[in-house]
């Protein structure tokens, strides 16, 4: 019985039988393009241009009972260097601060072994699907040397900087939490400043912003193509997870 497919499980006290929320799933991105992948029936999909007060704020609209539960979902940046571009991690937990959330929805079990199974187009290479934990963070972790540090620190598998502010959401609404997160920029690789300012308020990548830095200084231009190459295949891996948006199911109602 899949959770996203609304199919909820709650026992009615009366006849003992199963009934269906009808309430829809939320799903938290960071960028537009994860929010178009994500987009579907059953699904409620806010984007936070990355930027967590926006976020915040976007949440602070919404009312939670008219959802059966919360899934962060999109790419982040890798902590463990043992994953590399494309890799999804399934959370059990995110970390913020001295704060740490469950994930308390479970995915499903053979979604995940096909997922594991499949190799990129490019790489032709299997994927990697792992359980691990999710650092959650206000400002973009671009340096090699900071990602190594937060992973000292947290032992994460990944950051973001949207999944901490969903799991606090549901937290706080009493709701199932989960994220789904494929790495984009591995552990080694630094983000450039310029990708990073190049984001619109809409999530998307503005190519004007990208095109006038490469002007001010091409020697950028090497490692914005190596950025872009990895965030087009996150993109095609996190395409091919959205099924596992069908195949999240409520912990607690399947003890």
């Amino acid at each position: 019985m899949t959770f996203a497919a609304g199919v909820a499980a709650s026992v009615e006290s009366s006849v003992g039988n199963y009934s269906v929320d009808p309430r829809p799933v939320l799903i938290v991105t960071g960028l537009v393009q994860e929010a178009r992948i994500a987009a579907g029936p059953g699904m409620i999909v806010i984007c936070s241009s990355s930027d967590p007060q926006q976020l915040r704020a976007l949440l602070a609209t919404l009312d939670s009972t008219t959802f059966r539960g919360v899934v962060s979902f999109g790419v982040a940046g890798g902590l463990d260097p043992s994953l590399k571009t494309g890799d999804v991690v399934v959370a059990t937990e995110v970390m913020a601060g001295d704060t740490k959330f469950l994930a308390d929805m479970a995915l499903n079990e053979e979604m995940i072994a096909s997922a594991a199974l499949k190799r990129s187009r490019v790489t032709r290479r299997r994927r990697r699907v792992v359980r691990g934990g999710l650092a959650g963070v206000e400002r973009v972790v671009a340096a090699s040397s900071c990602k190594a540090a937060l992973h000292s620190e947290t032992g994460a598998a990944a950051v973001d900087m949207e999944s901490h502010i969903a799991a606090a959401y549901a937290a706080q609404a009493g709701l199932p939490f989960a994220a789904l997160r494929v790495i984009s920029d591995p552990a080694h690789r630094a983000l450039p400043e310029l990708a990073q300012n190049a984001i619109k308020p809409n999530g998307d990548i503005c190519m004007r912003t990208i095109m006038r830095g490469v002007v001010r200084n091409p020697k950028t231009l090497k490692e914005l193509v190596s950025t872009g190459i990895d965030f087009n295949l996150a993109l095609r891996s996190l395409r091919n997870c959205r099924g596992f948006l069908m195949g999240y199911e409520s912990a607690a109602a399947n003890p």
